[in-house]
């Protein structure tokens, strides 16, 4: 397996408030991980909420006892979010920040997912498939047929996640999935950053031009978003099978 990571500030933020994590080795119990988070808060809360966030999260994964993947880093996400809203009640400056956060290890042929908010985690190959659903107030909207997904990428209200690590709630309550992969699967961790600004038809025809060089497909994804506005930080991880 080899992996790629980047963040970009993007075209209109002062801040770069995503954070990424990507390690091919062990970490703790787990084979590998992979993490982006998005933070969210004030100027300084968000970029600290998803760096911290992330940090917490691998401190508990390398003294973690527990035994298998799926309690590892419902484990670890708990532990986060404990730590972030600790921190925020001692430090009003960060009071409520929060953060996105998409997971993932690989064990053999599989590969187990966790997520709470809207970054995203897809599997391509000769097609592109979203494999997390977003915990948001267009995705609601979209599931109840108020708009379609495209209208969706462009709603004012995009921004406005229903789960976070941290400033919303205390329960951190994430989702998680397992799949199958492929030799040849490129899997794609991102942020909205990303996925607001490129369809998923862009998403997979730019993959599968550049599959063989992961540095060269992420550091395209990352000008295409910046082409189409550049409204949002990016943080993008790839990796190939």
């Amino acid at each position: 397996m080899k992996s790629f990571s980047v963040t970009d500030i993007g075209l209109k933020r002062t801040v770069n408030q995503d954070y990424v994590f990507s390690s091919e080795q062990e970490i703790g119990k787990l084979p590998n991980l992979f993490i982006v988070a998005d933070g969210m808060g004030g100027h300084n809360a968000g970029d600290f909420a998803s760096k911290y966030c992330v940090q917490s999260v691998i401190e508990y994964v390398k003294n973690s006892d527990d035994v298998t993947p799926i309690s590892i880093l419902d484990g670890a996400i708990k532990y986060a979010n404990k730590m972030l809203r600790q921190k925020a009640s001692e430090d009003e400056t960060l009071e409520g920040m929060g953060t996105t956060m998409v997971a993932a290890t690989v064990y053999g042929k599989r590969m187990l997912i966790a997520n709470i908010g809207d970054s995203r985690l897809y599997v391509l190959n000769r097609r592109i498939k979203q494999i997390t659903k977003d915990h948001s107030l267009v995705e609601i909207m979209v599931e109840s047929g108020k708009i379609n997904a495209e209208d969706a990428r462009f709603h004012p209200n995009k921004n406005v996640v229903t789960r976070a690590i941290g400033g919303i709630d205390d329960s951190a309550c994430a989702d998680f999935f397992e799949v199958d992969l492929n030799e040849g699967d490129i899997v794609l961790l991102c942020s909205d950053g990303l996925s607001n600004m490129l369809g998923d038809d862009e998403i997979l025809q730019t993959v599968n031009e550049l599959s063989s060089n992961l540095e060269e497909t992420g550091k395209t994804l990352i000008k295409k978003a910046n082409d189409h506005g550049g409204k949002d930080n990016i943080a993008i991880i790839l990796m190939k099978v």
